[in-house]
């Protein structure tokens, strides 16, 4: 459990880091022309995609550097329940743009951290 745990944590980790980087240094404007999936970008101002952004790296960061410096180890969970919580944010975002194969993607990272976040602080906790 405890190796499928840190294969997920890392898959987030880089998911989360690059969205969040993407979000703090690309345009809006040209974030949406990217992609037809991008195009909710639009519905926020700079300065909101920036604070999503700056969220994901520090839960990207969050994620990873507690357990693998062997400081605050609780932290880890409580990353993934602030991912969680923004990626709840993200398909309520999807469903109501009605982008039903989006919303399964977010989706499945909602769920995702939510595994990670259920198996730290109960399966297989850093601290005994």
């Amino acid at each position: 459990m405890n190796t499928a745990l840190w294969i997920i944590t890392c898959l987030l980790t880089a998911v989360f880091l690059f969205s969040g980087l993407g979000k703090l240094f690309v345009p809006r404007e040209k974030m949406a022309a990217m992609a037809d999936a991008a195009r909710w970008v639009l519905d926020f101002k700079p300065g909101t995609l920036k604070a999503i952004g700056a969220l994901e790296i520090l839960g990207a960061a969050g994620l990873v550097l507690p357990a693998v410096l062997g400081i605050a180890p609780i932290l880890v969970p409580l990353a993934a329940v602030g991912l969680a919580l923004i990626m709840t944010g993200a398909v309520i975002l999807r469903v109501r743009r009605c982008e039903p194969k989006a919303a399964l993607l977010d989706g499945g990272y909602l769920a995702l951290t939510a595994f990670v976040a259920v198996g730290r602080f109960a399966l297989e906790p850093f601290t005994g």
